[in-house]
């Protein structure tokens, strides 16, 4: 095989003793032939972001002030590899992004990962797609924005997330009159209520919201209630978010999660509630971004094999250098910010229909017959590759994207309806973007599984690999694993266990590193 370009994650030091390697050499691979790691160059600065924007002003100015005020990224996009495919989205989308990224610096992935995000979290429980009779998907998405130090992952999602802040704030202006009014009439005696201007039985108010921040599981669960339509959590450090798991108890929130993850029935009678909490659809999505050296975090816990991890889709750039500043650059040639509010609030504007319970009636955006037979055709291929390679990792990977492939099948319809497209539904084209996307997202899996991987093998393990060349055979590999130490029984378990992972099998008994 050819050789390609060698890359290298670089994660803290370990402790003597313990240390452990942290540079493992990466071969890029024709993805058609499997969803390995590609050509890529991830190397994170320990300083932190500079800001290319005042944050004041960045989430609400679309048109960003004169040059001399401040000053703005120029990013460098020649040395990416596994690029977000922004194609498979409407034009007026890929439009904002580009335009963005002109002007505002934010990365093209990271801004595209925050718009479906988005959109997905304001879609919520009002449509859904089926791909087989009784089996009704929602737009739900787990996100991560995963680069080091520096690249610019904050800013593009406070910006795509601002219409939404915006949305928040007025509901939550309204909730506090409703609130003050309410607590009024409570005080006054049922007989005085009607005189004074109130309901002789006043509802308590709920705050209307799509977004939440570091929010207890508890709080979730009464938001959640309170919130039929569905919500968003977003994290700025997604780390944070599992660290309040069994923050205050010993339950297993990421059980938990993983059920709001395939929209399942959430029930809460945890002490402390004054009534359990019940929701019979919860729509949640997640977002936040991360490290990739705290990427080990996110997996701790038995959550790298409880399929956790999987539930979580990784926009990870391959271009990892730090932008530099630039005092050249042009004015948006659009109000950024407007046009993304006007898209956004489309889908903001749908008014669901509701059951003689408030239930939401969700909407079936339904597929074509061409379709169907494409995404089929995609699955069962996908599943030979899987069966053929033998990798759990990649098997539950891959089984999580065709839950996601048809959940961007729903979102990218949407999307498109959104931006001026007459009809929902999903044709066979919808459902070669989709596939588009879960391959993005299959190559930046294997890539955090890959790191996480190397941080959690022995030193034998990484003395072993260190010695290993880019292409070898098995009979190659038990010899050189012999010779630092390794039997070759060892081996022979190393080897499938990281298959995918770590290697890559190219015909029987030959094998590539990743």
């Amino acid at each position: 095989m050819k050789k390609e370009t060698e890359s290298s994650v670089k994660t803290a030091s370990k402790p003597k003793g313990n240390k452990k390697k942290t540079s493992v050499k990466k071969k890029n691979n024709d993805v058609s032939d499997t969803p390995a790691i590609t050509d890529t160059q991830v190397t994170c600065h320990e300083n932190e972001e500079v800001t290319n924007h005042a944050p004041d002003r960045l989430n609400s100015q679309s048109v960003p002030p004169s040059t001399s005020e401040y000053l703005i990224a120029d990013t460098d996009n020649s040395k990416k590899t596994n690029q977000f495919p922004i194609d498979v989205l409407p034009s007026r989308l890929q439009e904002i992004i580009k335009e963005a990224n002109a002007t505002l610096g934010f990365p093209v992935d990271y801004m595209a990962g925050a718009m479906l995000s988005a959109m997905a979290a304001v879609i919520g429980n009002t449509h859904h797609a089926e791909a087989m009779a009784g089996w009704k998907e929602y737009a739900i998405l787990f996100v991560a924005l995963v680069g080091c130090p520096g690249v610019c992952k904050s800013h593009p999602l406070s910006y795509v997330m601002q219409p939404l802040i915006d949305h928040d704030a007025e509901k939550a202006a309204q909730f506090a009159e409703a609130l003050k009014r309410y607590n009024a009439a409570m005080e006054l005696p049922p007989k005085e209520r009607i005189p004074n201007g109130y309901n002789l039985n006043p509802v308590e108010p709920h705050r209307i919201r799509f977004m939440m921040q570091d929010v207890t599981n508890e709080a979730v669960h009464r938001i959640l209630s309170e919130n039929s339509r569905g919500l968003i959590l977003m994290y700025d450090e997604l780390a944070g978010w599992v660290k309040n798991f069994n923050r205050y108890n010993n339950g297993s929130e990421s059980e938990f999660w993983m059920s709001v993850f395939n929209h399942k029935v959430a029930m809460s009678d945890r002490k402390g509630s004054q009534s359990g909490v019940f929701i019979r659809n919860p729509f949640l999505c997640v977002i936040g971004t991360i490290q990739p050296k705290v990427l080990t975090d996110l997996a701790a816990g038995n959550r790298n094999a409880n399929g956790f991890m999987e539930r979580i889709l990784y926009v990870f750039p391959s271009d990892q250098t730090k932008p530099k500043w630039n005092r050249s650059r042009r004015m948006p040639s659009f109000d950024i910010a407007a046009e993304w509010h006007g898209i956004l609030f489309r889908l903001i504007d749908i008014v669901p229909k509701v059951d003689a319970d408030g239930e939401i009636i969700s909407e079936d955006v339904p597929f074509s017959s061409d379709a169907l037979d494409r995404l089929y055709q995609w699955q069962n291929e996908q599943t030979d590759r899987c069966n053929a390679d033998g990798s759990d990792t990649l098997t539950s990977i891959a089984s999580k994207l065709e839950i996601y492939a048809i959940r961007f099948s729903l979102l990218l319809a949407l999307s498109d309806w959104a931006c001026g497209s007459e009809k929902k539904q999903i044709d066979v084209d919808t459902v070669e973007r989709a596939i588009r996307l879960a391959e993005y997202f299959r190559i930046s899996a294997s890539k955090v599984q890959g790191i996480i991987s190397e941080d959690a093998l022995t030193e034998l393990q990484l003395a072993v690999l260190s010695e290993l060349p880019d292409g070898f055979t098995t009979a190659e590999g038990v010899a050189i694993a012999g010779k630092c130490g390794m039997p070759e029984r060892s081996f022979k378990r190393f080897l499938r266990d990281r298959k995918g992972v770590l290697f890559t099998r190219n015909t029987h008994g030959n094998y590539t590193k990743l």
